[in-house]
């Protein structure tokens, strides 16, 4: 498998007590995935779930009985397919994976403003990091800005035409 077929859902944390628990910080809206019998491919070999508290975000891995073993773990990243991930976890209408999002164009009024290069959650929000299109950039706009994915600045997304479909994000541009 490429490393770019793989998609990173959580980084394993720190031991917690002495039987081999470890806290579980989740890059995924998706908590469900992570249920007893779940295996995640990770730069330490797979790992198949054993148990999981999603309240106390707290993960046991079969194998993996004490302290010791499960230190080894820390800093580690599950990760899984597109398919997987696909597979398991449910989207309502109007929603979509970050990585159908990343890649496509942003456009405001008619005018391209660039492409969407990352997101970002800061503070609850999800925020779209956009390469400025580089026409803009030599008439003098920053190279890249965020557009908070919010309704009040995307209107929609399309996934056919490969663009993010946006209202004020240019007057964001201008103000970066």
């Amino acid at each position: 498998m490429n490393a770019s077929e793989k998609l990173p859902v959580a980084r394993i944390g720190k031991a917690v007590g002495l039987r081999g628990d470890l806290r579980l910080n989740l890059l995924t809206d998706f908590p469900e995935q992570f249920k007893k019998g779940a295996t995640f491919m990770s730069d330490r070999g797979d790992l198949t779930i054993s148990a999981f508290n999603a309240d106390r975000g707290i993960v046991r891995f079969e194998g993996i009985d004490n302290v010791d073993d499960a230190r080894r773990l820390t800093n580690a990243y599950l990760y899984t397919t597109k398919e997987a991930g696909e597979a398991a976890c449910r989207l309502d209408e109007g929603e979509y994976f970050w990585y159908q999002i990343i890649g496509l164009d942003v456009e405001d009024a008619g005018e391209l403003l660039g492409k969407v290069e990352e997101i970002e959650r800061l503070a609850g929000t999800d925020y779209l990091v956009v390469g400025t299109a580089p026409s803009l950039v030599e008439q003098g706009a920053a190279k890249s800005f965020l557009i908070p994915y919010i309704g009040r600045y995307v209107d929609r997304v399309d996934l056919e035409k490969g663009k993010v479909v946006t209202s004020g994000a240019k007057a964001i541009l201008d103000a970066s």
